[in-house]
């Protein structure tokens, strides 16, 4: 891939359009275009045409989305469901319009049936029900990722899809109305660290099993799939190895500082009882995670602490 080439990456400010950013900047390429939500409504089709006519992207990497976490998607379904169709489907569209050479689509591991054979294999795809609590989200990733898969079959173009798991990193959203588990946790044991190791109640019963990744690695995963022909349109990104939420919750609390009690709600919904992804395509492929979720939650909490005067706060 020459490094002059255009690359237009989508939600460049969020967290994993900004560890793209980092990483392709790393490694030398230098024309890189971002415009942030105010800047350009993807929802707006007209607006996105006009960006791309004036811009002429070669590359488009699409890391934009409206995410969230359980409570999140349970109480706005319906922005869930069209905001990321509407995103996905100007970007996909508009980018074949526009003769854009490379697609990248990044989606979730919430496209899999709830209750799919572990671990996760890409052709589970579409073979059962979805879990409920994020159904919206992730019907709408799966017409992104089927749109894309009918552009490489009817048009021949390298449009491809990467199914991360649970990601966390610098910039995440540790607001608690809308982030997801990982994050929470760290704002919660944070907490109530500060306030003298108070009591910390967690949802559900701690037994669900999550993969987790790490951003940077993500986008290394990227980056990879950026200078490499991949021969299918869907690959899984992850680590292959996970933990229970209780086993993640210990491991937060003892990262954090944080001595006090441990609660769970038990009212409250778990999700999915595991999502572990099976990763053997990308380690055939050629590319492997590095950084081990110890490290990972370290550097994460750090970079909390640094910026917890002004991180990310999600207004609905």
């Amino acid at each position: 891939m020459d490094r002059n080439r255009k690359i237009y990456i989508a939600g460049h400010k969020g967290m994993v359009g900004s560890a793209i950013w980092r990483a392709l900047e790393e490694k030398g390429y230098s024309n890189l275009i971002g415009k942030s939500s105010k800047e350009l409504d993807l929802k707006n089709q007209v607006a996105v045409k006009e960006f791309f006519k004036n811009e002429k992207p070669e590359v488009v990497i699409d890391a934009a989305a409206r995410v969230g976490g359980i409570l999140a998607n349970n109480t706005y379904p319906y922005q869930f469901l069209m905001e990321n169709m509407q995103i996905q489907n100007n970007l996909i569209n508009t980018s074949l319009q526009a003769d854009v050479e490379k697609f990248i689509f990044l989606g979730s591991s919430c496209i899999y049936p709830k209750l799919a054979p572990q671990p996760l294999k890409e052709e589970y795809l579409l073979t059962g029900p979805l879990e409920p609590t994020n159904e919206w989200y992730a019907v709408a990733k799966i017409t992104g990722v089927k749109a894309c898969e009918a552009i490489r079959k009817q048009f021949g173009k390298d449009y491809i899809s990467l199914m991360p798991t649970n990601l966390y990193g610098p910039f995440d959203n540790f607001d608690l109305k809308t982030s997801h588990v990982l994050p929470a946790m760290i704002r919660k044991f944070h907490d109530a660290k500060q306030n003298g190791n108070t009591p910390v109640e967690l949802w559900g019963s701690g037994t669900p099993m999550r993969e987790f990744l790490y951003v940077e690695d993500l986008a290394e995963a990227v980056v990879f799939a950026l200078e490499n022909e991949f021969q299918d349109n869907l690959y899984n990104v992850g680590t292959g190895t996970d933990l229970t939420i209780k086993q993640l919750a210990e491991l937060i609390q003892k990262i954090v500082g944080h001595s006090g009690e441990l609660k769970w709600d038990s009212s409250k919904p778990d999700g999915t009882p595991r999502k572990l992804m099976d990763v053997s395509k990308m380690d055939k492929a050629g590319w492997k995670a590095k950084t081990s979720l110890e490290e990972g939650i370290q550097k994460t909490y750090g970079w909390f602490l640094e910026n917890q005067e002004n991180f990310k706060e999600v207004k609905i």
